[in-house]
């Protein structure tokens, strides 16, 4: 079986990932094909990030997914971490994204989403699906699962960053483009 293209896409801290794959989804939209999956979103409270939110793309449910005030035998960066938000809306996000949609999207793979053993387990058998893949990360991250992501030669590795931000979502609708209309 031929494997799909997986596009990683990473970039530091204040990158606006999210906001770059929002773009990518509407321009992949406008060229007919469905993307499905998991965005996470910051919460904001007088300017400041207190939180994020996971959303299923598809669905627009939404549930918070770690939170300054949130009480958790999980924390990270002192946010509490709701592994069970994660696996109610963002892994069953990705697992009907593989059904049913064009392309995947899990934005993104960081310190909170790896805590999840349902998360990670799903994200390896995403790997092995003949769809193309959208997934993003900090760049300094070096978690097993992009470890794994990155050893692959199905992998097409791109860095946003600020000087490139306008140019990336069109190079990856390109590449996503000649993947499904290929051939």
């Amino acid at each position: 079986m031929v494997k799909s293209l997986k596009i990683g896409i990473s970039g530091a801290l204040g990158t606006q990932k999210s906001e770059t794959i929002k773009l990518i989804i509407d321009m992949l939209d406008e060229e007919g094909f469905d993307v499905g999956g998991m965005i996470t979103e910051p919460i904001m409270e007088d300017n400041k990030r207190v939180g994020f939110q996971v959303m299923d793309w598809s669905t627009k449910e939404k549930a918070v997914f770690s939170h300054l005030d949130l009480q958790s035998s999980v924390e990270v960066k002192g946010y509490g971490v709701n592994l069970d938000s994660l696996n109610e809306v963002g892994v069953k996000a990705i697992k009907k994204a593989a059904k049913e949609n064009d392309i995947i999207l899990i934005d993104e793979i960081g310190k909170m989403q790896v805590e999840s053993q349902k998360f990670c387990e799903t994200i390896r058998s995403i790997y092995e699906v003949n769809k193309p893949l959208i997934i993003t990360f900090e760049k300094k991250s070096r978690n097993t699962l992009l470890q794994d992501l990155r050893r692959r030669d199905d992998v097409r590795m791109l860095e946003l960053t600020n000087v490139n931000k306008d140019l990336l979502p069109y190079k990856v609708v390109e590449l996503i483009k000649e993947e499904l209309e290929g051939d």
